[in-house]
């Protein structure tokens, strides 16, 4: 099944499948895809899905759509195109390509059927375990609170992102020596040992609790 992978600044905010014959873009809250952001239009553009193939197009956007850098009304989306509305970029991956990229839930407590791949809380990675050579460091964030309490999501790769997009997102970021923490987007005031982390990356240590959307974690590293 095709998806968009989500990002600013580099940092993955979430990923959307795309199971509709039509999925919609903007920043009004009744879009398919909600992007806060006020260079986007309310409703900046639409995928269209016919088979196999899927078609973007903008909607007579303020600030315009574009596909690998440029500017386009309507386009034929194939794996690995990078779109751009205004500063986030979406990644587009096809049918083919979808099963390699990996997306690890933590979840707060709601229904069941809120819990799958399409929740928009949670840890997503992006990049290779080995792409700064650090395959030894090992360390995990332990989940406190909710649905997911008592799981451990292990820290893999070289940046993940937790959090509900819209209320409070945070990366953690695999660095040389260590793992840092840095605030992406959102309102939702999360916190490290009960300090507010900001988008300054703090360094995390083993036994560090993070409280980030009504979530409780700690971080764990040995």
């Amino acid at each position: 099944m095709p998806k968009m992978i989500v990002s600013i600044d580099e940092v993955v905010i979430k990923e959307v499948q795309l199971t509709k014959d039509k999925t919609t873009l903007g920043r009004r809250p009744y879009n398919d895809v909600v992007i806060d952001n006020l260079a986007v239009s309310g409703e900046h553009a639409v995928l269209q899905m016919t088979g196999s193939e899927v078609f973007l197009e903008d909607l007579n956007s303020t600030n315009g759509t574009y596909v690998n850098g440029k500017a386009v009304k309507r386009h034929q989306l194939q794996n690995g195109d990078a779109i751009e509305i205004g500063k986030y970029k979406i990644k587009f991956v096809g049918d083919n390509t979808a099963e390699n990229f990996d997306k690890t839930m933590v979840v707060k407590a709601r229904p069941p059927e809120h819990a799958g791949m399409t929740s928009p809380a949670g840890p997503t990675t992006q990049n290779s375990p080995d792409a700064l050579g650090q395959g030894a460091l090992h360390a995990a964030i332990k989940v406190l609170s909710g649905a997911a309490s008592g799981r451990e999501v292990p820290l893999t790769k070289v940046v993940t992102t937790i959090g509900k997009p819209g209320v409070a997102v945070a990366a953690i970021t695999r660095r040389q020596h260590g793992f840092v923490v840095h605030h992406v987007e959102g309102a939702g005031n999360p916190s490290l040992n009960g300090s507010p982390i900001t988008k300054d990356p703090i360094a995390l240590k083993n036994g560090d609790l993070i409280e980030l959307a009504g979530t409780q974690m700690q971080f764990v590293q040995n």
